[in-house]
């Protein structure tokens, strides 16, 4: 089963941390037009420390809702040179990642 994830790679100098507090942000946007419980359930995310870069699951709306939101909050706050994102149809599971839902 093939399912939808975007891949964020920030430049060295953006910090993750902060791009991950903008994702923090369009996760609790989403919970206003879906509810709590159902972002809480069909929202995931993936942070790689050690790439620099974070995976979003959109494989429902939810996810697709969340990563179009992320987009718009990371081109307001970094602008639109600091991160590439592109669609992936799997992301390989590292050691380093940190799995969040």
């Amino acid at each position: 089963m093939t399912r939808d994830k975007f891949r964020f790679q920030f430049e060295s100098d953006i910090p993750l941390d902060e791009a991950e507090m903008s994702l923090h942000l369009a996760i609790f946007a989403v919970e206003g037009l879906f509810g709590q419980a159902r972002v809480r359930l069909d929202a995931g995310y993936a942070l790689d420390v050690e790439a620099h870069a974070l995976m979003i699951d959109a494989a429902n709306e939810v996810g697709s809702t969340i990563v179009r939101v992320f987009t718009g909050l990371l081109v307001r706050e970094f602008g639109e040179d600091a991160f590439e994102v592109q669609r992936v149809e799997s992301v390989p599971h590292h050691e380093h990642e940190e799995i969040c839902a």
